[in-house]
């Protein structure tokens, strides 16, 4: 039978949109469900702060009555704003291995694209930078992190016999932590602390709430050059805050202040909930939450989610005033490796920042790009 598309139009339909990469990776070791409660608040109009402005659209593909494939558009006006490109984007997309699938889903997005004068659809990216995106084209047998898509080889084949191009690509590291050269390291901190008048916030995760605000501040200012970033606005910031940072553990986010009392630079990191994740297939309630908790509690990896800082700061070493923090962290909960999310490839500043360490490269994953006629 042939493919039928059809548009998300309730709760029911949005769930199973969710739910369809939980058949489709069945007893993959390395796929890790996002989080059910996570996906709802980000897909949904009445929950995500994005749709002051965004639009989005969801579509699920059915043959013989059974879902085979999901895609979602996503038009955010500040990407054309900030960057001058009338593109859309492409996401949550996941098929069966059948051309005729992945053609009718993307096709259904391209569609809606030309229908609102976009001259481009780019993917897979989300609503902003902290969304999932990048389609995994190298490291297959990796298994993947709670902020980071996993899909299968044949993925890149459907796209590009589509038309689509590599527009940039995204690496992730994996660093394995020794004091070999940590001497050093502190000794660089202290200096760098005594030069220009820096210090480390120390304190309960009340103190972290506080400041949380600025920690995105410095974000804004410090990724506002790399691809697809788009700037967010306080109601995103205070979303993101009141989803995530409930998990915090404040030790593992270092946050340095100058003189003022202001944030300058920042790193957030979290022990890995991957094995958690699939445990609980995405699910904290009923059981899943006790999966989350031993995470928190007992955990050899963690994941590297975002450096930030201020332009001024660059290059003068307060990276080393974060390593410092995050080692004494990790190595006091017991962790030894940590898994970097996705950096992209010129991104030197961030991959430098680990060359003390042992490292490699885990994963390689894309944005493509189709400029429409």
């Amino acid at each position: 039978m042939t493919v039928e598309i059809r548009e998300v139009q309730n709760h029911r339909q949005l769930r199973d949109f969710i739910r369809f990469p939980l058949s489709l990776y069945k007893n993959n070791r390395y796929y890790v469900p996002s989080l059910y409660m996570d996906e709802m608040n980000t897909l949904r109009s009445d929950k995500n702060p994005a749709f002051a402005d965004a639009k989005a659209r969801y579509f699920l593909a059915y043959r013989d009555g059974k879902i085979v494939g999901r895609v979602a558009g996503i038009l955010v006006p500040k990407h054309e704003l900030k960057w001058g490109n009338k593109y859309m984007r492409f996401g949550w997309l996941d098929f069966v291995d059948d051309p005729e699938v992945s053609a009718a889903l993307i096709g259904e997005v391209e569609k809606w694209a030309k229908e609102l004068g976009m001259n481009g659809l780019h993917g897979p990216l989300g609503f902003t930078d902290l969304d999932r995106e990048g389609m995994l084209i190298d490291g297959f047998d990796e298994v993947a992190t709670l902020a980071t898509l996993y899909n299968y080889p044949y993925y890149q084949q459907h796209v590009e016999a589509l038309g689509y191009t590599k527009d940039v690509d995204w690496l992730e590291y994996e660093i394995i932590l020794s004091d070999e050269h940590m001497g050093q390291i502190r000794k660089t901190a202290d200096l760098v602390a005594k030069k220009y008048n820096l210090r480390l916030l120390k304190g309960s995760k009340r103190k972290l709430l506080k400041y949380a605000p600025q920690l995105f501040d410095v974000l804004d200012e410090a990724y506002r050059n790399l691809y697809g970033t788009v700037p967010l606005s306080k109601e995103q910031v205070q979303s993101y805050i009141n989803n995530y940072f409930g998990f915090a553990i404040p030790e593992m986010i270092p946050i340095i202040l100058d003189e003022n009392d202001k944030v300058v630079a920042f790193g957030i990191t979290f022990p890995s909930f991957s094995e958690a994740l699939q445990k609980s297939h995405g699910d904290i309630l009923p059981f899943g939450f006790i999966h989350f908790l031993k995470a928190m509690k007992k955990n050899k990896i963690a994941d590297l989610y975002l450096v930030g800082v201020r332009d001024e700061y660059r290059g003068k070493g307060l990276n080393s005033m974060l390593m410092v923090q995050i080692y004494d962290a990790f190595i006091s909960h017991g962790i030894s490796i940590v898994e970097g999310n996705p950096n992209l490839e010129e991104n030197i500043n961030v991959q430098t920042m680990w060359k003390f360490f042992e490292n490699r490269v885990r994963k390689r994953r894309r944005c493509f790009v189709k400029h429409l006629g």
